[in-house]
């Protein structure tokens, strides 16, 4: 099959196509998809030099977000049946032809949901759909104001139409004027460049001093530090990642004054990326977040934002989209 191998630990800029690759073999609980589309992140570029908190065993075929059709279903698999129209995480394979993914991890999609929309399911909507809805995190309600930063990537603008529909008032960061309007026509109330103004006095004036009730911060850093200071009293921040480079050291200081809680969201720890393997605990929970986003889908109330696709061939090109901050939502390559 054709796939991009890592053959040995390197920058992503040094990957190329492979065209004789041979397909990864079935275990228990796995089903095998032919792959229709596979999500390009930012985290490739980390996967593939070993600096990530996962590393595969080499050879490998990096990606880890894809859509597809079953075509074989591995013992005590049960969940699926070949010719099923699926979406989810994978451990690693994502940019090939074909893929083994364990069952308890992928999602039906509809019939209408083209595959490279589909690629945003999980874990993109489905983290800021925790992020936003779970008792433990945000547990966003109707009439509170949301901070969204990073709004204009794959979370953030699936934290903006999530918070939406769930009746908050939503103030959200992007770097450009073209993101900044992209993030306004998804249902933004409030968007601020923050390229052009520091966000944190907008967000007080426009919450009469208050501040935001929930902050999703996907950036890490200064970003996280500014925050702190127009959170409300009582409020939540949940760091889902660090993508501005440094990781904040949080002052608990703040967090006392301001009766302030931090709820970290790691995604994949229910992925089974992590040494504690949870993904059949948590198999109903996260279903019914992705047949919510589905359902949403099919109502037009979410856009599952993908603003390029490339040929598998063009899978650098597709890379640099992401690289140079030109997407709007995710980038997918198609096989």
């Amino acid at each position: 099959m054709r796939a991009v191998l890592v053959r040995e630990w390197t920058e992503f800029e040094n990957l190329k196509l492979e065209h004789d690759v041979p397909p990864p073999p079935m275990g228990e609980r796995q089903v095998r998809i032919d792959i229709k589309a596979s999500a390009i992140s930012i985290a490739l570029t980390l996967f593939v030099t070993g600096r990530y908190q996962r590393k595969p065993p080499l050879p490998f075929v990096p990606g880890v977000e894809v859509a597809g059709v079953v075509t074989e279903v591995g013992p005590g698999a049960d969940r699926f049946k070949i010719g099923d129209r699926v979406a989810g995480p994978i451990d690693w394979g994502g940019l090939a032809e074909e893929a083994v993914a364990y069952d308890a991890t992928l999602y039906p999609i509809p019939d209408d949901m083209p595959f490279h929309l589909a690629t945003s399911l999980s874990p993109s909507y489905a983290t800021s759909m925790a992020a936003l809805t779970w008792p433990h995190l945000l547990n966003v309600q109707a009439g509170e104001t949301l901070l969204v930063h990073g709004a204009a990537g794959g979370v953030g603008i699936a934290a903006v139409e999530i918070g939406k529909i769930l009746g908050a008032t939503v103030i959200a960061t992007a770097g450009t004027d073209e993101k900044c309007r992209f993030v306004a026509g998804h249902g933004a109330d409030h968007v601020i460049n923050y390229r052009q103004h520091d966000f944190r006095e907008p967000v007080l004036d426009l919450t009469n001093g208050i501040g935001a009730n929930a902050i999703y911060e996907p950036v890490g850093g200064d970003v996280f530090m500014q925050s702190l200071r127009c959170i409300a009293p009582e409020g939540r921040i949940c760091p889902i990642g660090f993508a501005g480079g440094t990781v904040p050291q949080i002052p608990a200081n703040i967090l006392l004054v301001k009766n302030v809680t931090v709820c970290g969201l790691n995604l994949g720890y229910y992925f089974g990326w992590s040494p504690m393997d949870v993904r059949d605990q948590y198999m109903g929970r996260l279903s019914e977040d992705v047949a919510q986003l589905c359902q949403w889908y099919g109502e037009g109330r979410i856009s599952l934002a993908t603003s390029h696709t490339f040929p598998l061939e063009q899978f650098q090109e597709a890379m640099q989209v992401v690289l140079e901050r030109r997407s709007l939502g995710r980038v997918a390559v198609i096989p």
